[in-house]
């Protein structure tokens, strides 16, 4: 192997695959990254056998070949290189040479025979989807998934695909978080899958501001799924099992429902889980009506037998009688931080039955949010 391409495209394509660089592991090539010219270009890959990303970069290749290095060591020089250079890369035996400017390394590798196969998912579901659609869509979703491994499917996302609508939901036991996402391109079959919730955070940051679409295909065994992107593709297991049938946890009536500003509720939730910290994260919500020449309000407060507490009042559109109920602090300020609308709306029927956050304007999102019990 031998080629040249410049500094800054190789240390940006050495950041986006090293996502995918093993951490802790029992199979030491997957610390390596994975070095192998493509006609033209350069390709870099990295893989924790969950989740493998490719990343290709122009080069001049004067002779083919491939080679794995540990992925920190390389990125690490790489990253100390100056700025606008060519780097000249040189396979001599397993030894990757490396020349730019007045700086030189010889790094010992692994042949590239030995770095675990990177999944090729040609055939099965396909789809394209509008990326600016798609970061909305997992940013909304995928902070409700849960993070402890006790029930694998509820650490991911599910995907139900039909006609040119994907629905993306994320629950954790306490919240459940809905979207409903338009395709570029229908699917020729309804199909269900769970996506790790890491894949799709991984993918909302590779997704380059000059991306258009991303090519989605789930292979017909569905336990994989590949992102495609211009210059870079992630592939990642998918989580197996049955996710819960969520349509059931979102409440089809209320009693009463408040109308709000996003930032009045984002900056009061934020001030009462100050005091709520010590308090279990208890947050306390009493929507009031208003009347012929007063406003509706709510009041949202929090208090901690050793700090003390606190107590805010926002204005609102109280539909249907006085309302009391409590949430966790974070759960609301989490899906209020990623709300995109000016105003939302809180649905309840009562203090133990869960609360629904919807945009106003916005039909294709819900939340819905486990209430806590408290004396009041």
């Amino acid at each position: 192997m031998k080629l040249s391409c410049l500094q800054e495209n190789l240390s940006k394509g050495l950041g986006i695959v090293g996502r995918a660089v093993a951490t802790r592991t029992t199979l030491p090539i997957t610390n390596n990254v994975l070095l192998a010219t493509d006609e033209s270009r350069l390709k870099l890959a990295a893989t924790n056998l969950e989740m493998a990303i490719s990343h290709w970069i122009g080069a001049k290749v004067e002779e083919e070949g491939s080679i794995t290095v540990p992925a920190r060591l390389l990125t690490e020089f790489v990253n100390s290189l100056p700025a606008g250079e060519k780097v000249d890369m040189k396979l001599v035996g397993k030894t990757l040479e490396l020349r730019c400017a007045r700086f030189e390394a010889r790094i010992s590798g692994v042949d590239a025979a030995d770095f675990p196969p990177i999944p090729k998912v040609d055939e099965g579901i396909k789809t394209k989807v509008d990326t600016a659609t798609l970061r909305q869509a997992v940013n909304q979703v995928v902070f409700a998934a849960a993070t402890e491994e006790s029930r694998p499917v509820l650490t991911g996302v599910d995907a139900q695909f039909e006609g040119n609508i994907v629905t993306l939901a994320a629950a954790d036991g306490f919240r459940l978080a809905v979207y409903r996402m338009p395709l570029s391109t229908a699917v020729k079959e309804k199909a269900e899958v769970i996506i790790p919730a890491r894949t799709l955070n991984e993918l909302n940051r590779l997704i380059a501001d000059d991306e258009e679409t991303v090519d989605i295909t789930v292979n017909p065994n569905k336990s994989q799924v590949l992102f495609h992107l211009k210059k870079t593709q992630l592939v990642s297991q998918l989580v197996q099992g049955t996710f819960p049938k969520y349509s059931q946890l979102i409440p089809q009536n209320f009693a009463g429902r408040a109308t709000m500003t996003v930032a009045d509720f984002l900056r009061a939730c934020k001030m009462a889980s100050i005091f709520a910290r010590d308090g279990s994260g208890i947050v306390r919500l009493i929507m009031t009506p208003g009347g012929e020449l007063a406003p509706g309000k709510i009041v949202i407060s929090s208090k901690s037998e050793e700090l003390g507490e606190d107590i805010g009042e926002i204005d609102a559109a109280v539909e249907g009688q006085e309302a009391k109920i409590a949430f966790n602090g974070k759960y609301l300020t989490d899906v209020l931080a990623v709300v995109k609308e000016q105003k939302v709306t809180l649905e309840t029927t009562n203090p133990s039955s869960p609360g629904v956050i919807k945009p106003v304007g916005s039909d294709n999102y819900l939340h819905v949010v486990m209430p806590m019990f408290v004396q009041w």
